[in-house]
């Protein structure tokens, strides 16, 4: 297989944060090795959280086929959500919905002539009976669709909820720490 269609992505750090589960519950997909930079912030954030993930570089326009038996397996394998991110185009969270009844949320990627406008509207506008949770363009965009996947699986798992609520309970307490200073 040529270098670069497919690739999977593992961290060190997901194997020390889940205690008995090591399945996937996570399908992270990108169109290209340069949508790396960008989607491994949603891969991070899952880490943070000890949910276990599947990262892969698979193109909707170059390996289809793979594409196809990568999602078609996916339920199969674990996975109870997936994050796609592109660019330009932005094909891959279409086509994924399209072969799936799995959540997905969509990451467009900044690039191309119109930084990523182009791929947020591609996602955006997906017809109806096809549904697309689409995140912001971006860095942004890759975590806050972690912080989503874990809030769907916190629904029916315990462990991801508390660790959810944890993160939650962090980010008031950063807000409260970032007030404005008293003169």
């Amino acid at each position: 297989m040529p270098v670069g269609f497919t690739k999977h992505f593992e961290h060190g750090a997901l194997k020390k944060k889940m205690s008995d589960n090591t399945t996937p519950l996570v399908g992270v997909v990108m169109g290209s090795q340069s949508d790396w930079a960008t989607m491994k912030h949603a891969t991070l954030t899952l880490d943070k959280l000890g949910i276990g993930h599947d990262a892969r570089v698979i193109s909707a326009h170059r390996t289809p086929d793979l594409l196809e038996e990568w999602i078609g397996s996916a339920r199969d394998r674990g996975i109870r959500v997936i994050i796609a991110g592109a660019g330009m185009a932005a094909h891959l969270a279409g086509v994924t919905a399209a072969k799936t009844s799995l959540p997905v949320l969509a990451v467009p990627l900044g690039g191309g002539a119109l930084d990523g406008v182009d791929a947020l509207y591609a996602m955006v506008q997906m017809p109806k009976g096809i549904p697309v949770g689409t995140l912001a363009i971006g860095k942004s965009g890759a975590i806050n669709a972690a912080l989503l996947a874990a809030s769907i699986l916190a629904l029916s798992n315990p462990e991801i909820a508390e660790a959810y609520e944890e993160f939650r309970k962090e980010q008031t307490e950063q807000g409260v720490a970032n007030s404005i200073p008293k003169d």
